[in-house]
């Protein structure tokens, strides 16, 4: 059956008409001409009306390979000659076990049980759910608290605003959410212990022993953005902070969750952002680019240590009460599968590794702009901070809406960016070409040097 062609200008009405878009002011959006994508190649989008843009946030921060990719179209083929989905409640299916299995294989080792869901927000909360129960089947009931850090972002399910600490996105709903303890996240441009690293790194950990040292009887569990801290401005961490929370959190006796659902799956240029410096959290949640920016899947992963408490005999209800409709579904679990398999073919984490050098050679240009405050980047996870005046890192006043004209800017010029506050985020997909990549940079300069020079 072919599908109706519909025209732009009846499109954007149906639109406006019966759309609401998340994290939109409709107002805005309603006053503008969409865009509206007809189809994608490889790191292009392509509108209704055939301009095409580079997707320069991989469709917010999961795309891997690009668009329409053979080998993952035919992984989702395959699979629906067999069968679309059906419940993991008690029962199993070829492709989520399968995938489990490979999952494990490129884990930080010591993580050995698969838990599946369908977004990061919901992995997130499987973690402080699992976290929680563990400690009241061990006996240790105070243990209900959960540290997380200020600025943080985990998704927007009410446990994971719980641990989030985004005031412009959380703040509305603060009377619906669990007490949880905020601890400062080392931000070296804006930090209150001067620009050196291994300062920053040395007063940030001694406020978490601090906060452990007082309280660690009623914590369950730190939460964390392993390396970089993403919805807050692409956030940085000083080397050896990841393994200082890890030592801490052993030392303690408090469950480490690493939420890798943005720096998963080679965005940082490791496979996980744990890897880069070998540490095991005791829960690992992750998504976006499990499916190579295919279909909604992530996984929440723990260890034999934290699944064996859940064991027990039907009567003791031990049991892990949660689940979902399409836990462990076929069709995601296959486009994941042949995702992975790409990943080793293509080498693609060593690619990043190695493009991620490229990058920061060619991002230095941008300090060329006097509004470029800081550049923040790690492997294809970059930020590029504008302010008023860099000097006093002054940042502009949020009624001028500097990110908003600069990724503005940048559509008009080809390329999808999406800012967060004055921070531009840009994110290709890993599998950009240093052509790509180029082209991408040369509409990045101008758009952030024609708005903010203007």
């Amino acid at each position: 059956m072919q599908t109706p062609v519909h025209s732009y200008e009846e499109l954007a009405k149906k639109d406006k008409q019966y759309l609401w878009h998340p994290f939109t002011q409709m107002k805005d959006y309603l006053a503008e001409d969409p865009i509206i994508i007809a189809r994608g190649n490889g790191r292009k989008l392509y509108d209704v009306n055939g301009n095409a843009y580079w997707d320069g946030v991989s469709s917010i921060w999961l795309n891997v390979h690009g668009h329409c990719v053979p080998e993952l179209d035919q992984a989702l083929r395959d699979q629906l000659d067999q069968i679309a989905h059906s419940t993991l409640l008690g029962l199993a299916n070829i492709p989520s076990i399968l995938l489990a299995e490979e999952l494990i294989k490129i884990m930080p080792p010591g993580l050995a049980k698969v838990f599946y869901s369908d977004s990061g927000a919901t992995s997130v909360e499987i973690a402080l759910k699992m976290a929680f129960q563990y400690w009241q089947l061990r006996n240790q009931p105070d243990k209900k608290y959960f540290i997380s850090m200020k600025e943080a972002y985990h998704g927007d399910t009410i446990g994971a605003v719980s641990v989030g600490a985004i005031d412009l996105f959380h703040k509305t709903y603060s009377s619906l959410l669990f007490q949880t303890i905020k601890i400062p996240f080392p931000y070296i441009y804006r930090s209150p212990y001067g620009d050196d690293p291994n300062e920053v790194k040395k007063r940030h950990l001694q406020q978490v022993e601090q906060v452990l040292a007082e309280r660690s009887d009623e914590i369950a569990a730190m939460i964390v953005e392993p390396i970089v801290q993403g919805a807050s401005g692409i956030i940085v961490m000083p080397d050896g902070y990841l393994k200082g929370l890890r030592e801490l959190c052993d030392q303690y006796h408090v469950l480490l969750i690493a939420d890798e659902v943005a720096t998963g799956f080679g965005r940082t240029g490791a496979m996980f952002a744990c890897n880069h410096e070998g540490i095991t959290p005791d829960i690992l949640t992750a998504g976006k680019g499990l499916t190579g920016g295919y279909l909604p899947l992530a996984i929440t992963v723990t260890t034999d240590e934290i699944y064996n408490a859940f064991l027990g005999d039907f009567e003791e209800m031990k049991t892990f009460f949660h689940g979902h409709s399409y836990t462990g579904n076929q069709l995601g679990c296959s486009v994941a599968l042949a995702n992975l398999e790409l990943f080793r073919k293509n080498r693609v984490v060593e690619d990043v590794a190695e493009k991620s050098i490229y990058l920061n050679q060619r991002l230095q240009a941008l300090y060329e702009l006097f509004h470029v405050g800081d550049i923040r980047q790690k492997g294809f996870m970059i930020g590029i901070e504008l302010v008023a005046d860099p000097f006093t890192k002054q940042p502009y006043d949020w009624t001028e809406r500097m990110g908003v004209r600069v990724c503005g800017k940048s559509r008009e010029l080809g390329m999808i960016l999406r800012p967060l506050g004055d921070v531009v985020v840009f994110m290709p997909p890993l599998a950009s070409t240093l052509e790509e990549l180029d082209e991408m940079l040369d509409i990045l300069y101008q758009a952030i040097k024609q708005v903010t020079e203007s």
